[in-house]
């Protein structure tokens, strides 16, 4: 292929992998979510890729929210990504500092975005452990409902972190409300 350009959400079919949608580009290979085998790097000169035109289009049936939400909906699911989760601006800068209580032994000091990211890293493998029990076939729905119990009650136990978040809407919520919000 000799089309270099292509932005996040072109869609492509591959000779080998099938049809497939740009999630991330770098600088000599594209990011692209395949259908039938998840996400793959393809070097943008690929001569197996071809970009997908769509035929007839004569307006948007989604809106661009539309289509992301779905799109993240579809990488969670696979996996391989992480949404971009903002640390309270109160919090930027700053640094935990582990105080043990035996003074023989040295304090421990930790920049909070770093401790951040791994709280928001747990968040995203816990939505895709429940995207995994919802979708699996050899689990009844017994078991998912007992299982989907043991990840709410891991929300809950980081409702201690939610203060570190800046917007409201990607706490972690527990019990109190019946499990996480939709989409988390």
């Amino acid at each position: 292929m000799e089309q270099t350009n292509l932005g996040i959400g072109t869609r492509l079919q591959h000779t080998q992998y099938g049809p497939g949608v740009i999630v991330g580009i770098r600088y000599a290979t594209y990011l692209i979510s395949f259908i039938n085998h998840g996400i793959k790097e393809v070097d943008k000169t690929d001569t197996h890729l071809d970009e997908i035109i769509p035929e007839n289009v004569t307006e948007e049936i989604e809106t661009h929210s539309d289509v992301e939400r779905s799109l993240l909906k579809i990488l969670r699911l696979w996996g391989g990504f992480s949404e971009i989760v903002p640390l309270g601006d109160k919090w930027r800068g700053g640094t935990m500092v582990l105080q043990p209580g035996d003074k023989s032994v040295k304090s421990k000091e930790v920049p909070i975005d770093v401790f951040f990211h791994k709280i928001v890293m747990a968040r995203d493998r816990l939505r895709v452990l429940e995207q995994q029990i919802n979708g699996h076939k050899g689990l009844s729905d017994e078991d998912k409902v007992n299982l989907q119990q043991y990840i709410t009650r891991i929300y809950g136990s980081f409702t201690t972190f939610n203060v570190l978040f800046r917007n409201k809407e990607q706490w972690f919520v527990g019990t109190a409300t019946g499990g996480p919000p939709e989409g988390q």
